[in-house]
């Protein structure tokens, strides 16, 4: 009977090990790639789940039953705009890395102003993708802003329900804007830099060597958002050399 309860046990405890692993999608049509990610990934503690197709990856992303997502732009079927856009409509939260060739600036440009995290190019180590994961998983929502923020007289942004109007215009935020936005509210008395957003806010190390335009872009889609006029924008502004504050008075 012991023999058994401890069996059990172990059983139990096994359940729970796996249980806790972060569970990543990667979407990608490349064998290899997906195969090497798979392997690398697993290595590395995660539970990992590959499709090939678009239209699959999108049917098993929907469920919402992964950590992460991991998403290739081009696929057959739906390709990676559209997956995200759709994940988009459905969920402001869930984490997506997008996978990208490097030179690509539109496609990370498209890609960031649809709703994904980060962004990754290709060729990438595993090393600096690995990196980036941890960083997103770990993202806790430990900045402690108000539950609403206002900005002069005609912008009102609820942070708990990702939602705000500009006027009488209606405005839906992604998790990641609303980290930056009550990041820089909490902070509105100095401008805030890229490193110390990649830290805070995306969960960087501050040491690490990352090369990424992702907070610039995310800047410009607040912008296009809060702002009357994105290219004279009145509350969240450019200090030059020093980075990003939020002014809350127009």
């Amino acid at each position: 009977m012991r023999r058994i309860l401890l069996a059990f046990g172990q059983d139990l405890l096994a359940l729970f090990r796996v249980s806790k692993q972060p569970h990543i999608l990667i979407i990608e049509d490349e064998a290899a790639i997906r195969t090497g990610l798979t392997d690398a990934l697993v290595y590395h503690g995660y539970r990992v789940d590959g499709v090939a197709d678009g239209n699959q990856g999108l049917g098993k992303a929907l469920t919402g039953k992964f950590d992460l997502i991991l998403l290739d732009l081009m696929l057959p079927g739906a390709s990676g705009f559209e997956i995200c856009d759709a994940i988009r409509k459905v969920d402001r939260e869930q984490p997506i890395i997008m996978l990208t060739a490097k030179t690509s600036d539109e496609d990370i440009i498209t890609g960031l102003s649809l709703g994904a995290d980060d962004y990754v190019g290709k060729p990438f180590s595993v090393a600096e993708l690995v990196l980036r994961i941890k960083a997103v998983l770990r993202r806790a929502r430990t900045i402690g802003a108000a539950q609403t923020i206002e900005l002069g007289n005609d912008v009102t942004i609820d942070t708990q329900n990702l939602r705000g109007t500009r006027g009488l215009e209606e405005l839906v935020f992604t998790r990641r804007e609303m980290d930056i936005l009550e990041y820089l509210h909490v902070h509105t008395e100095r401008p805030i830099s890229r490193d110390e957003l990649l830290n805070k806010v995306w969960g960087y190390d501050r040491n690490a060597a990352i090369e990424t335009r992702t907070v610039d872009i995310h800047v410009a889609k607040l912008r296009r958002k809060i702002e009357a006029d994105a290219k004279t924008p009145r509350y969240l502004i450019t200090v030059r050399g020093a980075g990003y504050r939020l002014m809350t008075e127009s």
